[in-house]
Protein backbone atom coordinates (compact mmCIF):
# COMPACT_ATOMS: atom_id res chain seq x y z
CA UNK A 1 0.00 0.00 0.00
CA UNK A 2 1.39 3.49 -0.66
CA UNK A 3 1.26 6.05 2.01
CA UNK A 4 -1.13 8.42 -0.02
CA UNK A 5 -3.44 5.41 -0.43
CA UNK A 6 -3.59 5.02 3.72
CA UNK A 7 -3.57 9.07 4.32
CA UNK A 8 -6.65 9.05 1.91
CA UNK A 9 -8.39 6.60 3.37
CA UNK A 10 -7.75 7.99 7.13
CA UNK A 11 -8.83 11.60 5.68
CA UNK A 12 -11.91 9.86 4.55
CA UNK A 13 -12.20 7.54 7.58
CA UNK A 14 -11.93 10.57 10.18
CA UNK A 15 -14.37 13.02 8.58
CA UNK A 16 -17.04 10.55 7.31
CA UNK A 17 -17.21 8.68 10.63
CA UNK A 18 -18.06 12.11 12.34
CA UNK A 19 -19.61 14.16 9.78
CA UNK A 20 -23.45 12.93 9.23
CA UNK A 21 -22.68 12.00 5.69
CA UNK A 22 -22.17 7.99 6.61
CA UNK A 23 -19.06 6.39 6.51
CA UNK A 24 -20.76 3.50 5.56
CA UNK A 25 -22.12 4.49 2.38
CA UNK A 26 -19.38 6.31 1.28
CA UNK A 27 -17.20 3.58 1.46
CA UNK A 28 -19.65 1.97 -0.89
CA UNK A 29 -19.79 4.82 -3.18
CA UNK A 30 -15.87 4.95 -3.79
CA UNK A 31 -15.88 0.63 -4.03
CA UNK A 32 -18.49 1.08 -6.81
CA UNK A 33 -17.46 4.61 -8.83
CA UNK A 34 -14.40 4.99 -8.28
CA UNK A 35 -12.70 1.32 -8.03
CA UNK A 36 -11.25 1.46 -4.90
CA UNK A 37 -11.22 -1.82 -3.50
CA UNK A 38 -12.33 -2.02 0.33
CA UNK A 39 -9.13 -2.25 3.13
CA UNK A 40 -8.08 -5.37 4.53
CA UNK A 41 -9.18 -6.61 7.78
CA UNK A 42 -6.54 -4.95 9.96
CA UNK A 43 -5.76 -1.46 8.07
CA UNK A 44 -9.33 -0.89 8.43
CA UNK A 45 -9.44 -1.87 11.90
CA UNK A 46 -6.82 0.62 12.33
CA UNK A 47 -8.66 3.70 10.92
CA UNK A 48 -11.49 3.00 13.14
CA UNK A 49 -8.78 2.79 16.20
CA UNK A 50 -7.36 6.37 14.87
CA UNK A 51 -11.41 7.60 15.28
CA UNK A 52 -11.79 5.69 18.32
CA UNK A 53 -8.80 7.48 19.83
CA UNK A 54 -10.32 10.78 18.38
CA UNK A 55 -13.90 10.24 20.25
CA UNK A 56 -11.65 9.07 23.98
CA UNK A 57 -9.56 12.83 23.65
CA UNK A 58 -12.30 14.98 23.06
CA UNK A 59 -14.49 13.29 25.23
CA UNK A 60 -11.74 12.21 27.84
CA UNK A 61 -12.96 14.15 30.69
CA UNK A 62 -16.16 12.75 30.64
CA UNK A 63 -14.67 9.30 30.20
CA UNK A 64 -12.44 9.78 33.02
CA UNK A 65 -15.46 11.24 35.62
CA UNK A 66 -17.32 7.65 34.34
CA UNK A 67 -14.25 5.49 34.86
CA UNK A 68 -13.81 7.13 38.60
CA UNK A 69 -17.22 6.87 39.07
CA UNK A 70 -18.14 3.31 38.10
CA UNK A 71 -14.86 2.42 40.51
CA UNK A 72 -16.85 3.47 43.28
CA UNK A 73 -19.96 1.99 41.87
CA UNK A 74 -20.31 -0.42 44.91
CA UNK A 75 -19.68 2.06 47.65
CA UNK A 76 -22.23 4.97 45.50
CA UNK A 77 -24.79 1.84 46.07
CA UNK A 78 -24.53 1.50 49.60
CA UNK A 79 -24.72 4.94 50.28
CA UNK A 80 -27.39 5.63 48.01
CA UNK A 81 -29.42 2.34 49.38
CA UNK A 82 -29.87 0.85 45.92
CA UNK A 83 -29.33 1.49 42.21
CA UNK A 84 -32.95 3.30 41.45
CA UNK A 85 -32.24 6.57 43.99
CA UNK A 86 -28.54 6.60 42.71
CA UNK A 87 -29.90 6.70 39.08
CA UNK A 88 -31.91 9.36 39.73
CA UNK A 89 -29.41 11.43 42.05
CA UNK A 90 -25.93 10.45 40.62
CA UNK A 91 -25.57 12.27 36.77
CA UNK A 92 -22.34 9.48 35.92
CA UNK A 93 -24.51 6.63 37.04
CA UNK A 94 -27.61 8.03 34.70
CA UNK A 95 -25.37 8.51 31.73
CA UNK A 96 -23.43 5.40 32.38
CA UNK A 97 -26.80 3.07 32.17
CA UNK A 98 -28.09 5.07 29.48
CA UNK A 99 -25.25 4.06 27.62
CA UNK A 100 -25.26 0.37 28.36
CA UNK A 101 -29.38 0.40 27.79
CA UNK A 102 -28.50 2.70 24.20
CA UNK A 103 -26.14 -0.02 23.25
CA UNK A 104 -28.41 -2.58 23.69
CA UNK A 105 -30.58 -2.81 20.48
CA UNK A 106 -27.82 -1.03 18.51
CA UNK A 107 -25.87 -4.46 19.32
CA UNK A 108 -29.02 -6.64 18.89
CA UNK A 109 -29.95 -4.95 15.00
CA UNK A 110 -25.96 -4.79 14.73
CA UNK A 111 -25.90 -8.79 14.94
CA UNK A 112 -28.83 -9.20 12.88
CA UNK A 113 -27.77 -7.21 10.30
CA UNK A 114 -23.81 -6.63 10.19
CA UNK A 115 -23.49 -9.78 7.64
CA UNK A 116 -25.98 -8.98 5.16
CA UNK A 117 -26.48 -5.36 5.38
CA UNK A 118 -23.52 -4.37 2.64
CA UNK A 119 -24.90 -7.71 0.18
CA UNK A 120 -28.40 -6.57 0.42
CA UNK A 121 -28.24 -2.94 0.89
CA UNK A 122 -24.65 -2.08 -0.35
CA UNK A 123 -25.53 -0.64 -4.08
CA UNK A 124 -25.03 2.63 -5.56
CA UNK A 125 -28.44 2.36 -5.55
CA UNK A 126 -29.88 2.17 -2.60
CA UNK A 127 -27.08 3.95 -0.90
CA UNK A 128 -28.41 6.99 -2.60
CA UNK A 129 -31.58 6.14 -1.36
CA UNK A 130 -30.69 6.33 2.35
CA UNK A 131 -28.67 9.65 1.65
CA UNK A 132 -31.45 10.97 1.06
CA UNK A 133 -33.37 9.95 3.69
CA UNK A 134 -30.15 10.91 5.80
CA UNK A 135 -30.36 14.38 4.41
CA UNK A 136 -34.15 15.10 4.44
CA UNK A 137 -33.63 13.82 8.68
CA UNK A 138 -31.31 16.47 9.10
CA UNK A 139 -33.50 18.90 7.39
CA UNK A 140 -36.02 18.65 9.31
CA UNK A 141 -34.10 19.87 12.73
CA UNK A 142 -34.09 23.29 10.59
CA UNK A 143 -37.29 24.17 12.66
CA UNK A 144 -36.59 22.71 16.19
CA UNK A 145 -37.03 24.97 18.83
CA UNK A 146 -33.98 24.79 21.13
CA UNK A 147 -35.13 22.37 23.87
CA UNK A 148 -33.84 22.13 27.27
CA UNK A 149 -34.22 18.27 28.40
CA UNK A 150 -31.46 17.75 30.72
CA UNK A 151 -29.51 14.65 31.62
CA UNK A 152 -31.78 14.78 34.73
CA UNK A 153 -34.93 13.89 32.49
CA UNK A 154 -33.43 11.55 30.02
CA UNK A 155 -35.53 8.37 30.47
CA UNK A 156 -34.37 4.98 29.43
CA UNK A 157 -36.92 4.94 26.31
CA UNK A 158 -34.88 7.80 25.33
CA UNK A 159 -32.00 5.85 25.42
CA UNK A 160 -33.71 3.03 23.64
CA UNK A 161 -35.11 4.74 21.00
CA UNK A 162 -31.46 6.18 20.15
CA UNK A 163 -29.77 3.29 20.38
CA UNK A 164 -32.37 2.00 18.18
CA UNK A 165 -31.76 4.53 15.59
CA UNK A 166 -27.71 3.66 16.05
CA UNK A 167 -29.00 -0.04 15.59
CA UNK A 168 -30.61 0.82 11.91
CA UNK A 169 -27.54 3.19 11.24
CA UNK A 170 -25.50 0.08 10.24
CA UNK A 171 -27.47 0.15 6.60
CA UNK A 172 -24.84 1.98 4.49
CA UNK A 173 -25.87 5.89 3.86
CA UNK A 174 -27.92 5.89 7.11
CA UNK A 175 -25.33 8.29 9.02
CA UNK A 176 -24.60 7.35 12.46
CA UNK A 177 -23.65 10.54 14.09
CA UNK A 178 -26.64 12.60 12.09
CA UNK A 179 -29.34 9.98 13.01
CA UNK A 180 -28.67 9.48 16.51
CA UNK A 181 -28.10 13.28 17.32
CA UNK A 182 -31.49 13.68 15.40
CA UNK A 183 -33.22 11.51 17.47
CA UNK A 184 -32.24 12.92 20.61
CA UNK A 185 -33.14 16.22 19.21
CA UNK A 186 -36.34 14.96 18.25
CA UNK A 187 -36.84 13.97 21.58
CA UNK A 188 -36.44 17.56 22.78
CA UNK A 189 -32.93 16.83 24.56
CA UNK A 190 -30.62 19.58 24.79
CA UNK A 191 -28.44 20.20 21.68
CA UNK A 192 -25.00 19.89 23.71
CA UNK A 193 -25.90 16.55 25.46
CA UNK A 194 -27.35 15.28 22.38
CA UNK A 195 -24.06 15.46 20.83
CA UNK A 196 -21.96 14.10 23.77
CA UNK A 197 -24.72 11.56 24.11
CA UNK A 198 -24.57 10.38 20.50
CA UNK A 199 -20.78 9.53 20.68
CA UNK A 200 -20.26 8.42 23.62
CA UNK A 201 -22.48 6.05 22.61
CA UNK A 202 -20.52 4.88 20.03
CA UNK A 203 -17.83 3.87 21.71
CA UNK A 204 -19.52 0.32 22.76
CA UNK A 205 -21.13 0.14 19.06
CA UNK A 206 -17.79 0.81 17.65
CA UNK A 207 -16.02 -1.49 19.40
CA UNK A 208 -18.72 -4.26 18.68
CA UNK A 209 -18.29 -3.24 15.29
CA UNK A 210 -14.57 -3.63 15.35
CA UNK A 211 -14.67 -7.21 17.18
CA UNK A 212 -17.47 -8.78 14.30
CA UNK A 213 -14.78 -7.34 11.64
CA UNK A 214 -11.97 -9.89 12.88
CA UNK A 215 -14.62 -12.60 12.09
CA UNK A 216 -13.18 -15.04 14.13
CA UNK A 217 -9.50 -15.16 12.55
CA UNK A 218 -6.40 -13.17 11.52
CA UNK A 219 -4.86 -13.39 8.60
CA UNK A 220 -1.53 -12.52 7.52
CA UNK A 221 -1.91 -8.71 6.31
CA UNK A 222 -0.13 -7.69 3.51
CA UNK A 223 -0.18 -3.54 4.53
CA UNK A 224 2.86 -2.70 6.71
CA UNK A 225 2.36 -1.75 9.98
CA UNK A 226 4.04 1.49 9.42
CA UNK A 227 1.40 1.89 6.81
CA UNK A 228 -1.47 1.06 9.87
CA UNK A 229 -0.03 3.22 12.16
CA UNK A 230 -0.21 6.33 9.10
CA UNK A 231 -3.76 5.28 8.14
CA UNK A 232 -4.97 5.50 11.78
CA UNK A 233 -2.55 8.51 12.65
CA UNK A 234 -4.23 10.29 10.19
CA UNK A 235 -7.90 9.02 11.07
CA UNK A 236 -7.41 9.94 14.58
CA UNK A 237 -6.22 13.71 13.17
CA UNK A 238 -8.94 14.10 11.19
CA UNK A 239 -11.31 12.58 12.98
CA UNK A 240 -10.76 14.98 15.73
CA UNK A 241 -10.92 18.13 13.98
CA UNK A 242 -14.23 16.66 12.13
CA UNK A 243 -15.43 15.65 15.97
CA UNK A 244 -15.10 18.89 17.28
CA UNK A 245 -16.44 21.08 14.12
CA UNK A 246 -19.57 18.70 14.72
CA UNK A 247 -20.13 19.97 18.01
CA UNK A 248 -19.76 23.27 17.21
CA UNK A 249 -22.45 22.88 14.62
CA UNK A 250 -24.82 20.93 16.95
CA UNK A 251 -24.28 23.78 19.76
CA UNK A 252 -25.50 26.05 17.16
CA UNK A 253 -28.59 24.37 15.44
CA UNK A 254 -27.24 23.96 12.62
CA UNK A 255 -27.19 20.61 11.50
CA UNK A 256 -29.27 20.72 8.56
CA UNK A 257 -26.67 22.47 6.60
CA UNK A 258 -25.47 19.35 5.80
CA UNK A 259 -28.78 17.88 4.23
CA UNK A 260 -27.57 19.76 0.85
CA UNK A 261 -24.61 17.66 1.02
CA UNK A 262 -26.19 14.43 1.35
CA UNK A 263 -29.34 15.18 -1.08
CA UNK A 264 -26.24 16.12 -4.02
CA UNK A 265 -24.38 13.06 -3.33
CA UNK A 266 -27.42 11.02 -2.91
CA UNK A 267 -29.20 11.70 -6.08
CA UNK A 268 -25.94 11.57 -8.37
CA UNK A 269 -25.40 8.17 -6.36
CA UNK A 270 -29.44 7.14 -7.66
CA UNK A 271 -28.20 8.96 -11.50
CA UNK A 272 -25.48 6.66 -11.81
CA UNK A 273 -26.81 3.72 -10.74
CA UNK A 274 -30.32 4.15 -12.89
CA UNK A 275 -28.08 4.72 -15.82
Amino acid sequence: MEPIYAVTLGVVQGLTEFLPVSSSGHLVLFQNLFGFTEPEILFDISLHVGTLLAICLVFYRELRSLLTTLLRLPRLLAAAGGFRPLFAENEDVRLAALIVLGSIPTAFLGLMFHRIADRIFGSVGIVGAMLLITGTFLWFTRRLAERSRLLPQVHTRDALTIGLVQGIAVLPGISRSGSTICAALFLGIDRELAGRYSFLLSIPAILGALVLGLDGSLADSSVSVAMMLLGGVTAAVTGYIALRILLRVVRQGRLYRFAPYCWAIGLAALAVAWY
